[in-house]
């Protein structure tokens, strides 16, 4: 008997199973069997299974015409022999010692199942799977889902391994649809005694690009969304008995992304919508609370509660609305001891219009540059996507705050009426929002010595004040629009360096530089940087780029004359692009990392075999070349 059966159900595969059953013959716990379950490929992953098979007697193969996963993966149960399972879907991959951490785990606590966290695998690139972030932070032993809440958001099979005696006690077993995983990892985690939470990253959850690659891409599909519901209503009847008060946590994540899915599905085929599917969506929807109905947005919810209503034509329309940026319902306030505020809309019942918790504050600029030594910036601050008229005039305050003390600069204090403007996104589209003007100016000269002497860093912040209503937050907005990276000025020696976070938002760096970059430019397909060293040393200095996602390094090599340098870079020869998106870092090697400030307001853009690339600023006023 091995210590763990691994089932492995695919289907169309191909590409991605090699991969899958490396990682899993390269576990570190090699006491196992790999059942492998073909849910009728008619592609070649099969004998990319049978030639794994020759290599390695572990590996068994299973073939069922298609019949769904969950078939498969009950099919893989009934070979299973193991004294503890788990499931790996085809196209992921598991790391090299998940299994023996959480095997391990379970032998030392005598727990049911161990859970770890997860790793989204985009292309090339590992990021954080939002879903598991939280609930896996930090490990626990001997806990439960009823005692660490957060595990509701754990609703997949295969970041765990679960023991076959417990699994067997529960009579578990799939649902033959999709989205069959739910109610079983629901089920497991309410009935098991003790559940351990490994804080390691333990499953790579592939995010597959392929258009209809996945079950969630085909979400809106009528029988795709028929047994989403199903699961919804199973899991959502299972804590309503067994664990009534995780419910809400439950509902609010279904409102926020299983109801938007439906409401967008059943929008689309309008009259043509099943009814009985239509009806599923209903007896979900009676059993949720008004706090979970206000968890989410106002748009969604408003969208939500005409398919509770079953008011398809009045959907459609407010979800065309909502798409193409039209749904700007005017907010008003309510109350005297505490003031709410609330969404209006003709189609939402009073109780259902608070959004006093989605007001969040929406500040960009829209010019800023030097003007006689001075930098002025003209910017609008809103609300959201929602009316403001009711506000008629706001104060509007803007502010530098120094991060590490909370120094404040004041730059400006002004009364500001709303006015409907045309708001470019980052996409190209254009948006109407409702917004406040404001407008201010910093003079360099208004820091202290001390001031100057810290080289800090300050945020460029803001405040919308009236009627009751106050927010305040840092000045953004999308990365890759105007206004540009207003070029560097000196003041008392010290470089005072306008900066733009890669998240949008604006402030100011103040600091010395050793290396200053006066030119940046595109020369064919090579990108030229030129400059001054303060101090040349005595090695020979490279430009070295490194990549932020991963470490990644490249060098080029430096011309020097006098302190005077150049550097050109092959844009052809830089690694490619890690995820959707790369940003490398540029510095100087010196025999240290000397980190250059860009004196110039050049951004050039450069496209190199279909290759997009920009250079930017840092939050330092370092060069940044990034590759969208």
């Amino acid at each position: 008997m091995p210590v763990l059966s691994v089932i492995v159900p695919f289907h169309n595969v191909e590409k991605y199973i090699g991969p899958c059953l490396d990682s899993i013959r390269a576990q570190t716990l090699d006491d196992l069997e790999v059942i492998c379950v073909d849910d009728g490929s008619d592609d070649h992953g099969p004998d990319v299974v049978r030639a794994g098979q020759a290599e390695d007697p572990r590996i068994a193969l299973v073939t069922q015409p298609n019949q769904g996963v969950g078939r498969a993966r009950n099919v893989g149960l009934a070979r299973a022999t193991g004294r503890y399972l788990a499931f790996v879907d085809g196209d992921d991959t598991v790391p090299r010692e998940a299994f023996q951490r959480m095997v391990a785990s379970l032998e030392s606590t005598g727990s049911d199942l161990a859970c770890g966290n997860v790793m989204r695998l985009d292309r090339n690139l590992l990021v954080p799977s939002w879903a598991h972030r939280e609930a896996f932070a930090k490990p626990r032993r001997r806990t439960h889902i009823t005692r660490h809440p957060l595990l509701i958001r754990d609703r997949m099979l295969w970041n765990k391994v679960y023991r076959r005696s417990f699994w067997d006690r529960l009579g578990l077993s799939f649902p033959e649809r999709m989205y069959e995983d739910q109610p079983v990892a629901m089920a497991a985690h309410v009935g098991a005694r003790s559940v351990d939470v490994l804080a390691r990253v333990v499953y790579h959850w592939r995010l597959r690009d392929e258009p209809g690659a996945s079950i969630t891409q085909r979400s809106l599909e009528a029988g795709n969304l028929r047994d989403r519901l199903l699961s919804v209503l199973e899991t959502a009847d299972l804590l309503a008995r067994r664990a009534p008060r995780l419910k809400p946590a439950f509902d609010r994540d279904t409102m926020d992304i299983d109801m938007a899915v439906a409401a967008e599905a059943v929008a689309g085929m309008g009259a043509a919508a099943d009814p009985e599917l239509v009806g599923l969506i209903v007896r979900y929807l009676d059993g949720v609370s008004r706090e979970a109905w206000l968890s989410v947005p106002f748009a969604q919810r408003l969208q939500v509660h005409l398919l509770h209503r079953r008011r398809l034509v009045e959907l459609a329309e407010v979800q065309a609305q909502a798409r193409d940026g039209r749904l700007r319902p005017p907010v008003r306030p309510a109350g005297i001891l505490r003031r709410r505020w609330h969404g209006r809309h003709p189609w939402l019942p009073g109780g259902l219009s608070d959004v006093s918790e989605e007001l969040n504050l929406a500040a960009r600029l829209v010019e800023l540059g030097w003007r006689h030594g001075v930098l002025v910036g003209e910017g609008r601050v809103g609300v959201g996507s929602f009316d403001v008229g009711a506000l008629r005039r706001a104060r509007v305050r803007v502010w530098l705050e120094e991060r590490r003390t909370g120094e404040r600069v004041r730059l400006s204090d002004q009364e500001s009426a709303p006015d409907w403007e045309s708001v470019e996104e980052e996409d190209g589209a254009r948006q109407r929002q409702h917004v406040f003007p404001f407008a201010f100016a910093f003079d360099p000269a208004v820091l202290s010595a001390a001031q100057l002497a810290r080289r800090g860093q300050w945020d460029l912040r803001l405040q919308l004040a009236g009627h009751g209503l106050r927010l305040d937050g840092r000045v953004a907005g999308p990365r890759w629009l105007p206004p540009a990276i207003p070029a560097p000025r000196r003041t008392s020696g010290v470089w005072v360096v306008p900066v733009r976070s890669a998240r949008g938002a604006w402030g100011l760096r103040l600091r010395l530089a050793e290396v200053i970059i006066g030119e940046c430019r595109v020369d064919g397909g090579d990108l030229v940087f030129a400059g001054e060293l303060s101090d040349v040393g005595d090695g020979e200095p490279v430009l070295r780029l490194r990549r932020r996602s991963d470490g990644e390094e490249m060098y080029f090599p430096v011309t020097l004359a006098g302190q005077d340098f150049q550097a050109r870079v092959p844009l052809a020869d830089i690694d490619e692009s890690v995820g959707h998106e790369s940003w490398w870092e540029v510095v100087i090697d010196q025999g240290k990392a000397l980190r250059p400030l860009v004196r110039t307001g050049q951004r050039p853009v450069a496209t190199v075999a279909d290759r997009r690339f920009l250079v930017d600023r840092g939050e330092d006023g370092c060069p940044l070349l990034a590759e969208r």
